[in-house]
């Protein structure tokens, strides 16, 4: 069981919004990263080798009430949505969850990575089937099935993603939504966690996006 407080920090961006930068930058400062999917490296719980992030955060959630529950060992989650094996869990767009973890790991610090939207949407269009096939076929809060194959569905989609946390978070000093490409972004992470960021540049690059 995680410990209440040793979260330290989650991302609520998308996929395709520099979430793979964010975990290279978390990694490399010293924070201990779940990124979509736990690898069998980074835990010898073997109960944990392969699962995604997104199961994990709603086994705990609905068995305990906290979300990082089944996360022990971890004080960052870089990404959490899954859309792929036949499930489609999007724990950044459930303000239950969200909610949950504010109350059980206070001081917890909040980060939601961004790019401009037509850069996200172009992005899920080149990275293997999610913008033709997996967004649109896929049960996904505020884009049901059926919608998400042309950039002006998921440019909407991405959006309100973050329109819906501004609302969430409205004056609340723990989140921050970073704009991966600024020249500030690198410090601005870092004041908003309190700590030195030792890297930041592009990494997952598939021709000028930032993963």
């Amino acid at each position: 069981m995680t410990e209440a407080g040793q979260l330290r920090v989650v991302n609520l961006g998308l996929p395709k919004t520099g979430t793979t930068t964010l975990s290279r930058a978390l990694k490399i400062s010293g924070f201990r990263v779940a990124d979509h999917r736990i690898r069998r490296r980074q835990t010898p719980e073997s109960a944990l080798h392969d699962a995604f992030v997104g199961d994990l955060i709603y086994e705990g959630y609905f068995a305990t009430g906290d979300p990082a529950a089944r996360l022990p060992g971890f004080d960052a989650i870089s990404e959490m949505s899954c859309l792929r094996d036949g499930k489609s869990l999007w724990p950044q767009m459930d303000f239950a969850v969200i909610d949950a973890l504010r109350v059980h790991h206070p001081g917890l610090k909040f980060v939601a990575t961004r790019r401009a939207a037509w850069d996200v949407s172009q992005s899920m269009l080149a990275w293997s089937d999610l913008g033709l096939d997996r967004l649109p076929a896929g049960a996904i809060p505020g884009l049901p099935p059926g919608f998400g194959e042309t950039s002006k569905e998921r440019e909407t989609w991405i959006e309100a993603h973050y329109a819906h946390l501004d609302a969430l978070f409205a004056g609340d000093a723990a989140y921050l939504e970073l704009d991966v490409a600024a020249p500030d972004a690198r410090a601005r992470l870092a004041s908003h966690l309190g700590c030195d960021i030792a890297w930041w540049g592009r990494a997952n690059k598939r021709k000028e996006a930032l993963s």
